[in-house]
């Protein structure tokens, strides 16, 4: 047996070692876990969670009214709509991203259960707010990053990304694409004996939980109400679920949860050719709709960010509308933020003009932004790579690793509605594929209910109308 099929082998024990968590206690039965006692019984309370992050400084950032972006919106909407857009300024943490919330907790524990060091895999912000959250307490880290082609070519915004996980004292081990990841990312957490902040274990999922508390209770503070709507950028569904666990804490029950990604639909996220072909390295189709429809295809056997429970819109924005939508925050409303934050600001530009003026829309992520990050370097790197970039109408002439079309106006910004349906039926056929069977039990057939916000007898109806299709 060669070295990466005996780590290969071993997967399920060197994750237990890493993360410290028996994932076998939750088993049911076939796709059926205790998802709400996984979450309760392997985390921390949320008072808990709150004072760990003051005392790394995370959370408690800014709900910033966007009054000149709104005033423009409402230039191009009916008369009477054009919802009020706030935006939750999170680069304000330490790192400068949401994902310190993610990272506080799982270092926290590290630390607390004497684990020498902490190992993460992740191309974005994660890397900097593990990096960052471990300097504090002085642990050893590791970032594993999934940088360049097989041509030795590294988007700027992911090496930029690499630059800010070194310069908070990290070692960052970079990789080309592919299944190398996984794989490098098991051999060091075997060797080291480090604590794998994996961004899918319960731990990464509470920490959000903050985010969406405060945005319920800020919003609430000062306008009577929760917010309408609440816009989340969506990738591997962790900061939709965390969000929306803590908006419900909060008791912003009817506060609609919207996700949204960037366009990359035609990208294979894990191909050489297509790899530097697209702008965004995360909160894109590649990520969204995947781990929508299967979440369990992470590092942990079973993944505490599980989208389609919260979700109850999806939308899409093109990679044209979130260049033009970061260069219009800095020109507009003086504030240079981005890129990942300002997908979820795009969409919201679009959708507040179907809202009423008095609605409150809430976008409840901004990111920090660096040399590598800006529009400039993303969209010079992708000339270099024979895109074609260009002004026009984005919706209809942007096209995925060929033309990056930027809006001229707000007029010409809006959103692609991507049915959650279509999410739900994908989530069937992906565990009919995972495991193999086309029959489930009324206990397994309950879980993939809530699982998607479904009734069981939707779960049937979808279930019938693929074994119909014979799967295709």
């Amino acid at each position: 047996m060669n070295m990466y099929e005996e780590i290969i082998k071993r997967k399920n024990e060197i994750i237990k070692k890493a993360v410290g968590i028996d994932y076998s206690k939750f088993e049911i039965e076939g796709i059926a876990f205790d998802y709400e006692r996984m979450m309760k019984e392997v985390s921390y309370t949320f008072d808990e969670i709150k004072k760990i992050q003051s005392e790394t400084q995370v959370g408690n950032t800014p709900l910033v009214e966007l009054k000149n972006l709104t005033k423009l919106v409402r230039m191009y909407s009916k008369k009477g709509k054009g919802a009020r857009i706030f935006l939750k300024d999170e680069a304000t943490n330490p790192s400068g991203s949401f994902k310190d919330r993610r990272a506080s907790v799982s270092v926290y524990h590290a630390k607390t259960h004497n684990y020498k060091g902490v190992i993460a895999a992740t191309s974005g912000n994660y890397g900097a707010a593990v990096a960052s959250q471990a300097a504090k307490y002085n642990l050893r880290v590791i970032i594993v990053q999934e940088t360049f082609d097989s041509k030795h070519i590294g988007q700027p915004e992911i090496l930029e990304k690499g630059r800010a996980c070194e310069a908070y004292g990290a070692e960052v081990v970079q990789l080309t694409v592919g299944p190398e990841l996984f794989y490098y990312t098991l051999k060091l957490l075997d060797e080291t004996g480090f604590f794998d902040a994996s961004l899918y274990t319960p731990f990464g999922i509470a920490g959000i939980e903050t985010l969406g508390y405060e945005v319920a209770t800020q919003v609430k503070e000062r306008f009577g109400k929760f917010p309408d709507a609440v816009v989340i950028t969506h990738a591997g569904g962790g900061n939709v679920t965390g969000t929306a666990r803590g908006l419900k804490m909060a008791g912003a029950v009817n506060t609609k949860v919207i996700g949204a990604s960037v366009d990359l639909r035609g990208l294979h996220m894990a191909s050489d050719h297509d790899f530097n072909r697209k702008s965004f390295t995360t909160g894109h189709t590649g990520f969204g709709i995947p781990f929508a429809a299967y979440p369990d295809r992470v590092d942990v056997p079973r993944n505490a960010a599980r989208s389609l429970r919260y979700l109850d819109r999806y939308v899409l924005v093109t990679q044209g509308e979130v260049f033009f939508t970061t260069e219009a925050l800095a020109q507009v409303e003086g504030m240079m933020r981005g890129p990942a934050g300002n997908t979820s600001l795009a969409a919201a530009i679009g959708i507040a003009k179907e809202m009423d003026e008095d609605d409150i829309l809430v976008v409840q992520e901004t990111e920090y932004t660096g040399a590598g990050k800006l529009p400039s370097a993303q969209l010079t790197f992708a000339k270099k790579m024979g895109i074609t970039v260009k002004n026009g109408d984005s919706l209809k002439e942007d096209v995925p690793g060929k033309v990056i079309a930027i809006p001229e106006s707000i007029e010409q910004i809006g959103v692609i509605e991507y049915p959650l349906e279509n999410l739900k039926r994908s989530y069937i056929k992906e565990a009919i594929k995972i495991y193999d069977k086309k029959e489930f039990s009324e206990t397994e057939i309950e879980f993939m209910a809530k699982d998607t916000r479904s009734t069981t007898d939707e779960i049937k109806e979808r279930l019938e109308v693929l074994r119909n299709d014979k799967i295709r």
